[in-house]
């Protein structure tokens, strides 16, 4: 039985926590041990197997804890099998999501050290109830209707296919 698994996440609004619970859980029921923290509880990684990180994209970058974390645990990211996923695009358009990867990509350019063995893009929420500054501000937004297109069944099986990375074992 390997060590644990870390899933860890930046949130904002809370809903990259509901998928990485969401992952948490996937994981534990294919039998791995599994803690779920946010990122700025992460004090160590040692004595975990892998890492699962998430977080929303927002303005074209990682969430900024995100970006912290991985600044910070720059030598043990280095180190073992690490899966990221995030969340972005509100709306079903095939441009939006192209974009949004795109996005992601780049952003995880800025840590060249970092090679992950899955990366995953989920479908965004959005709530204009829940805006805070300096978001509440903007008129457009506070007019929009909530969404929330994240894909629950396409998450499970993200992770239920990073059981091989994460224990070594190829499935075919």
């Amino acid at each position: 039985m390997p060590a644990p698994v870390l899933v860890t996440y930046a949130t904002s609004y809370g809903s990259t926590a509901e998928v990485a619970a969401a992952v948490a859980k996937a994981l534990e029921a294919e039998g791995l041990d599994v803690t779920l923290v946010p990122v700025r509880k992460v004090n160590r990684l040692a004595g975990y197997s892998a890492v699962v990180i998430g977080a929303p994209l927002y303005m074209f970058q990682l969430h900024r804890h995100a970006r912290s974390f991985f600044i910070r645990h720059r030598k043990d990211l280095s180190e073992k099998p690490v899966a990221v996923f995030s969340l972005g695009p509100f709306h079903e358009d095939e441009k939006e999501w192209q974009e949004a990867k795109e996005q992601l990509d780049k952003a995880l350019d800025r840590y060249p050290w970092l090679n992950p063995v899955s990366i995953h893009m989920v479908g965004g929420k959005f709530d204009p109830a829940a805006l805070r500054f300096p978001f509440s501000w903007i008129p457009a937004l506070k007019k929009m209707d909530p969404v929330d297109i994240r894909d629950w069944k396409a998450v499970g099986n993200w992770a239920d296919g990073l059981v091989r990375y994460i224990t070594g074992q190829d499935e075919g």
